[in-house]
């Protein structure tokens, strides 16, 4: 983490809060900027780094003026701590391994390990250090574990204190004609921020989130889903009746990068941007097919692909036309906005964002369609465009531009349903599965990468198993809990030879439904 520009931007957020948005105003989180106030000078201190979008302009601070600096900050310190956390598990590891003598051994280790981990150690693995050295494998999990546990609190929080911009984002939502969005993201863990950070859309009851390999979404699951919104919307009428015109939107994103395209892109697809954009369109088109064949074409769907530059967290967002079709060659480069854009007013910023999605529209050749989308899909593009511009510059202002870590870098594999509170880049590989045997392939997928993150350096692989489940269905937590631990054992089976060498460490815990529900713990895993 670049601490120093990390500062910078909370310096800059902290000159321009305490403002409020004009009752007109986008809502905030929803591309809405905070303009600098007139006449204030730019400490020397707050001068912003240079990267690659200012190259042709050296006269002028690289700020956009659609990009939102108090969000910036807000999300930098979060990310300072919340990845500090998991990255002060080794060094204070290497610390202790170095001071295991003397009987008062315990009592130190446990002093240290609160001032710098900000928790109490396993008493047991301390008080039987004398006899065979600590259990460093095991004291690794402790930690990242404890790690992801405080930082689910810290979401958690932040989550109560954002109630007013989901309803903002609900109602903004509503407004485009959409009453249910529901995103599915590659699993890999540079896409784990994307509703957070790349998209800056808030958790909302409106929107549903859920990773797939290679974005490989299960078709039947998520024809399911969309008949229980449709079945909610006529019997309670939540969140639109079932006669408003409103629309169920299913949204795939695939991923790519654009400094190493052939080493560092979907690993499902063999870092083939091609493979991933159109597996990813070809399950939209078998999602919103399986819809008009079951339930007539009435059933309204829209469907939307983004891609995501892992490099810079730019999106690519591939413009629908009149009919809702898409295309691999109808789309906005977010990146190229952004310095298209860069020297513009916020009025003319956000009129380019709108000139860019009706120039895709009017792409001749392979990318031609019929016509521009409808105006509610116009206004979310145009929206998810103008946020993506505060990540751009989040990322150019902490990292230059470019991620260092333009590969994998997560800290442990989230198993089940996941900590959809924990959104942050490279915490985490994603593997959603009811049963090992029918995620096989994305759990393997998870196993080889850290076989380069962890395996090789001796440290075992963390593997947190989380499930939810409904709290108003008599015996969902006893099932749930049932289904973790069977799980687990499935885990332990399917890689004995980790599991034999201890490295394998699982983190079994159950969620109620609601978003921010505590974590309670599953005692059984694997160690």
């Amino acid at each position: 983490m670049n601490t120093r520009n990390a500062y910078a931007l909370r310096a800059r957020a902290a000159s321009h809060g305490g403002r409020r948005a004009g009752v007109n105003a986008t809502p905030h989180g929803l591309g809405t900027p905070n303009a600098a106030p007139p006449g204030r000078p730019t400490p020397r201190h707050e001068q912003p780094v240079a990267h690659p979008a200012c190259d042709t302009l050296p006269e002028r601070n690289c700020r956009h003026a659609l990009a939102d600096q108090a969000s910036n900050a807000r999300l930098a310190r979060c990310e300072e701590s919340v990845k500090g956390r998991f990255d002060a598990v080794i060094p204070a590891l290497k610390t202790l391994a170095s001071l295991q003598s003397g009987p008062d051994f315990p009592e130190r280790a446990q002093a240290f390990a609160q001032e710098h981990l900000g928790n109490r150690l396993p008493d047991v693995l301390l008080d039987d250090a004398w006899v065979a050295g600590l259990d460093l494998k095991a004291l690794y999990a402790h930690g990242i574990f404890s790690a992801l546990k405080a930082s689910v609190i810290q979401f958690a929080k932040d989550l109560e204190r954002q109630v007013e911009s989901v309803q903002d984002s609900g109602n903004f939502i509503l407004d485009c004609g959409f009453h249910a969005v529901d995103i599915s993201p590659c699993a890999d863990g540079r896409l784990k921020g994307l509703m957070r950070y790349i998209l800056r859309l808030p958790l909302s009851s409106f929107v549903r989130r859920k990773a797939y390999a290679g974005a490989l979404f299960d078709v039947e699951t998520d024809v399911r889903h969309w008949v229980s919104t449709e079945l909610r919307r006529f019997r309670e009428g939540v969140p639109t009746t079932a006669d408003a015109g409103t629309r169920y939107l299913k949204v795939a994103v695939y991923h790519y990068s654009t400094s190493s395209p052939c080493q560092q892109g979907c690993a499902a697809h063999g870092s083939n941007d091609h493979k991933a954009i159109e597996a990813a369109l070809e399950r939209l088109l078998q999602f919103r097919q399986a819809i008009e064949n079951a339930f007539c074409c009435g059933a309204s769907t829209d469907i939307l692909l983004i891609g995501v530059d892992t490099d810079s967290d730019s999106i690519r967002v591939h413009i629908p036309d009149s009919q809702g079709d898409l295309s691999p060659h109808r789309f906005v480069d977010n990146a190229k906005l952004y310095q298209d854009s860069l020297g513009l007013g916020a009025d003319a910023a956000r009129m380019a964002v709108y000139e860019a999605i009706r120039a895709a529209s009017a792409i001749g050749g392979w990318g031609s369609g019929q016509g521009e989308p409808h105006d509610g899909m116009r206004r979310l593009i145009a929206t998810l465009l103008i946020n993506n511009l505060s990540q751009i510059e989040y990322v150019a202002d902490l990292y230059g531009g470019r991620y260092p870590d333009i590969g994998h870098a997560e800290r442990y594999i989230s198993v089940g349903d996941g900590f959809e509170e924990v959104q942050m880049r490279n915490v985490a590989y994603y593997a959603h599965l009811h049963t090992v045997e029918e995620g096989a392939a994305d759990l393997d997928v998870g196993i080889k990468i850290f076989t380069g993150l962890n395996i090789k350096h001796g440290l075992p692989v963390p593997i947190a198993v989380n499930y939810r489940y409904d709290a108003r269905v008599p015996g969902a937590r006893e099932r749930t809990t049932e289904k973790a631990l069977r799980v687990n054992t499935a885990i332990a089976a399917r890689y004995p030879d980790l599991h034999a060498r201890g490295l394998l460490a699982c983190h079994l815990s159950v969620q109620d439904l609601p978003s921010g529900s505590p974590i309670e713990v599953v005692e059984g895993g694997v160690s």
